[in-house]
């Protein structure tokens, strides 16, 4: 123990080792000591002389740490020394002031060996597995160890970290630790693990992250709370931006909804302090996240509409019309609202319709713009309102409209400010950035709008007493031939250039004044400095646009002459190379990358981000108009209107299409109301036919039920009753055994006509062979007679039935006549009678109505037999026809085989001639002619 007092600071005699020396003899101890305690006390030395001797303990020590780290899990007190140790010596220590050299050899140190310390990626596992320990000494420098190796070698770390089982998991436990300690620097741990990695943001994410970093800036009070509000929002910042996933998942969850309360602010907003203020820029800064332009279109529109709906657009606006709020808040909240409206049309009118808290109210875009052509504001104060004026008037026509109409004569009010009329004064101001802005704000209420290029060619200006007003149009020019500043200048040129773009009528009234064309070409031939060549390069672009869209309405200024007069007085290659300098510029590429307009310095501010998409949709087109002969322009408006042709051909196909397609959904709809209508009444029928057997089944048992009442009723009532009653029932009776007997009878009739059928059938089949004309002569006698017998039988049927319908109706009317003459006295009796002699009347009805099927059935047998007479006749025709085939066939057989012998007997003859001639005759053929002979015979035979 001697040793380690001279180590922490006591006095030894003799010579004093150096820190070398002892951090060696520290080493030693470490690897060496059994007893626990020993190795606690020399990590503890080493952790005390780790900050001074950084290099001698990361050197020397590290491997003896990490053993550390791995045998003594047990005891938290030397693992949270061996923390801190490899913290201290890993750590770049910022606090200490430095000069620069000093400062990167620290950092160099810091990175060597955190470099050292992951090259095993099982001891990035190892400290993890320490974040599960809840002891404080060990979780705490666990997680600062972890953020000082993330800040030396993050994206190694994010990959080893990535592939760990649970190892995203075990940090995000860190949020929901009770020690603010731990849980703050967990926050940092995760702001340098998820920058610039989205597969661990995604990660974050869906591990609850929107939820706690929420609920963690409510507690601490929202824009009003410390330094971890600031920690949480830049972590939300980290994992939302350009990553559409987490940006859907922020949205789907409702957590757009929760960021309305942030924006809530009092009317006194003096005294912001510092933190208040990076808070809520933070804050907006969120919201500009999730509706950037960058994002996908359908994501930004999904979250505008999210914030329109949950009041956070009109909290905003609130913000923005407050007063005593920091400029640096106020202009992040325009830029912020720009984006919220930017293409969203209920956004842009709400926008539209917010009117600042002044006397009298005036609309907010009046009281941007008057701080926009004011030169006394902050120039990205400036920026921030033309920004949020090219977002109101993007995809607005509603807007551009509304604007333009501020300029036009019939609605100018003398007595308020209009947006027009603040545009006019910024154009026509001496200050170059009020021209600047004003003419590119002018030119987005034009952009993609050729009524509103056509309704501003009406503006007049009033431009001094006792002189006739000019057209703005006219005004523009003037103030571009009279030399003014650069920027000025180019402003002008890019109104002009957008307003007379795809406008064949601003194009004449350009051209009508005598002086612009030559104005522009003096412009375009002067060899000037380098900064003039940017004002003419835009010269020649519009020049080109005054081509390209040239209706040929002016005669001195048609498309050919123009080109002319570029080729005699700039030439074409001049003309082409002076148009190229405006995509060339360095600034034209900084505007195009992203609409936003932001310049270092006023002097910087040249170009607009819409006008290089024009001017890249242009130039091409331009230098083509420019190179083409007079019979190459022929010909593509022959073929302009080939395919105009062929449009409209083809819209009125899709007309025709869309027409048949709408027919077609009516007729879908047709049989889909008509099936539903078929499956109703099939339902109805259904239900009715079992109502209809229910009721019969009912009959049947009340017909049971008032026979055996009859049967036992017969021996009280009165004798002339029971005697009326008695004959209906032996009438009845008789009427069922008839009604039987014709069933039978009906039956084996359809037996017989089945017989017949089946008769008839075999002639049918026999037909193909009809070489027994005898038999089948006969059979059609046996059937011809069987159906004469048939018929008789059905005669006489239909006599017995018609003898059985008199016989029922004198029935009834006997019956009728002693019902009303054997009881007149006896009213209740006659009642019982007549209700009686209804129940028999409507069985004797019931029996009629069996009758007269079998009526039916009887006309039916009737025409089956005459159906089976026809087929008989029919057959016995076709027979006869086809015996005359077969003798005319044996006739034409005769007739070949006399052909037959008579070839053969002048074969044989000129074979005896040539044989008498000395011709040799083969015996093959004369064989081969036996054999045909034999075989014909055999044919004949």
């Amino acid at each position: 123990m001697n040793f380690f007092r001279g180590v922490m600071g006591g006095q030894a005699a003799g010579p004093q080792p150096t820190g070398a020396e002892t951090i060696q003899k520290l080493c030693d101890r470490v690897a060496s000591s059994t007893l626990l305690e020993d190795r606690r006390d020399a990590v503890r030395a080493l952790k005390s002389l780790s900050k001074k001797y950084r290099m001698e303990v990361g050197t020397q020590a590290m491997d003896h740490l990490i053993n550390i780290l791995q045998t003594d899990r047990s005891d938290s007190e030397i693992l949270g020394y061996a923390l801190d140790t490899m913290y201290n010596i890993i750590c770049n220590d910022e606090e200490e002031e430095q000069d620069e050299t000093a400062q990167k050899q620290a950092d160099d140190l810091g990175a060597k060996f955190t470099e050292a310390f992951i090259q095993d990626p099982e001891h990035i596992t190892l400290l993890l597995t320490m974040l599960e320990e809840f002891d404080f000494h060990v979780r705490w420098p666990a997680v600062k160890l972890l953020t000082a190796l993330l800040r030396n070698q993050c994206v190694q770390l994010q990959s080893i970290i990535l592939v760990s089982p649970m190892g995203v998991s075990r940090l995000m436990d860190l949020l929901a630790d009770s020690r603010e300690v731990i849980r703050n620097d967990g926050l940092l741990l995760l702001q340098q693990l998820t920058k610039s990695n989205a597969a661990i943001q995604k990660i974050v994410a869906f591990e609850n992250a929107f939820e706690r970093l929420l609920d963690i800036i409510t507690e601490e009070g929202s824009s009003d709370g410390g330094i971890v509000v600031e920690d949480c929002l830049l972590l939300l910042r980290n994992l939302l931006k350009n990553n559409s996933s987490n940006q859907n998942f922020f949205k789907e969850g409702s957590f757009i909804q929760r960021m309305r309360p942030w924006f809530e602010v009092g009317d006194d907003n003096s005294g912001w302090s510092a933190q208040k203020v990076t808070n809520l820029h933070l804050m907006l800064q969120l919201v500009r996240v999730m509706v950037s332009p960058v994002n996908s279109p359908g994501a930004t529109a999904s979250c505008q509409r999210s914030m329109y709906q949950c009041g956070l657009l009109q909290q905003l606006c609130t913000i923005l019309m407050a007063t005593g709020v920091p400029a640096d808040i106020l202009t992040e909240t325009i830029n912020t609202v720009s984006e919220v409206i930017r293409g969203s049309q209920i956004n842009q009118d709400y926008f539209a319709s917010v009117n600042a808290p002044s006397n009298p109210p005036r609309p907010a875009i009046v009281v941007l713009l008057m701080s926009m052509v004011n030169e006394r504001q902050p120039f990205v104060l400036r920026c921030a309102v033309l920004y949020c004026f090219q977002c109101f008037l993007y995809k607005n026509q509603k807007g551009q409209g509304e604007i333009v109409a501020t300029l036009l004569p019939s609605t100018i009010d003398a007595n308020s400010i209009s947006a027009g009329q603040l545009l006019c004064g910024g154009l026509f101001s001496a200050d170059s950035l009020s021209n600047w802005c004003a003419s590119v704000a002018l030119a987005h209420a034009l952009q993609d709008n050729l009524t509103q290029k056509e309704q501003l060619l009406r503006v007049q200006l009033a431009t001094s007493l006792g002189k006739p007003p000019v057209s703005l149009l006219q005004q523009c020019t003037n103030i571009l031939s009279q030399g003014s500043k650069v920027q000025t200048r180019v402003g002008l040129l890019m109104l002009l250039c957008t307003w007379i773009n795809n406008c064949p009528i601003a194009v004449t009234h350009f051209l009508h004044n005598q002086e612009n064309v030559p104005f522009l070409t003096a412009q375009i031939s002067e060899n000037l400095g380098e900064d003039e060549r940017l004002v003419q390069g835009l010269c020649a672009l519009l020049l080109g646009i005054c081509i390209y869209y040239n209706d040929n309405s002016l005669e001195n200024y048609t498309k050919e002459k123009l080109k002319q007069l570029i080729e005699k007085r700039i030439g074409k290659e001049n003309f082409v190379e002076k148009l190229g300098f405006v995509t060339k510029h360095e600034l034209y590429s900084r505007a195009a990358q992203k609409p936003q307009p932001v310049f270092p310095s006023p002097d910087q501010m040249l170009f607009d981000h819409e006008f290089t998409k024009l001017v890249k949709e242009l130039e091409g087109v331009i230098t083509k108009a420019v190179h083409k002969s007079s019979e190459d322009e022929k010909k593509e408006e022959e073929v302009k209107k080939t395919l105009e042709q062929h449009d409209n051909i083809v819209t009125q196909y899709k007309e025709l299409i869309r027409e048949q397609d709408s027919k077609i959904q009516e007729l879908k709809e047709q049989v889909s109301s008509l099936t539903t209508q078929t499956e109703q009444m099939q339902a109805t029928m259904t239900q009715q036919q079992s109502q209809i057997q229910q009721h019969k089944d009912q009959y049947n048992i009340l017909k049971l039920k008032l026979g055996k009442e009859n049967s036992s009723q017969a021996s009280i009532t009165l004798g002339d009753g029971a005697h009326v009653n008695g004959v209906q029932t032996e009438e009845a009776t008789q009427l069922r055994e008839e009604m039987e007997e014709l069933r039978s009878q009906h039956a084996l009739l359809q037996t017989q006509l089945g017989e017949k059928d089946a008769i008839i059938n075999s002639l049918r089949s026999e037909r193909s062979q009809p070489t027994d004309g005898d038999t089948a002569g006969s059979d059609n006698a046996e059937l011809l007679k069987e159906l004469e017998l048939l018929r008789s039988q059905v005669q006489s049927q239909a006599a017995e039935i018609g003898q059985m319908k008199s016989d029922n109706a004198d029935l009834l009317r006997r019956a009728e006549t002693e019902s009303s003459s054997d009881f007149p006295s006896d009213a209740t009796k006659t009642a019982e009678l007549e209700s009686r002699l209804a129940a028999q009347t409507s069985e004797v009805e019931r029996l009629k109505e069996e009758v007269q099927g079998l009526t039916g059935g009887r006309e039916q047998l009737e025409q089956q037999t005459a159906s089976a007479t026809s087929s008989a006749a029919i057959l016995k025709a076709e027979m006869a026809k086809l015996e005359a085939e077969l003798l005319e066939s044996k006739k034409e057989q005769d007739d070949l085989l006399m052909l037959l012998a008579d070839q053969d007997q002048k074969i044989q003859s000129l074979r005896k001639r040539l044989k008498d001639l000395g011709e040799t005759v083969d015996d093959e053929d004369e064989l081969d002619t036996r054999d045909q002979t034999d075989e014909d015979d055999e044919d004949e035979d």
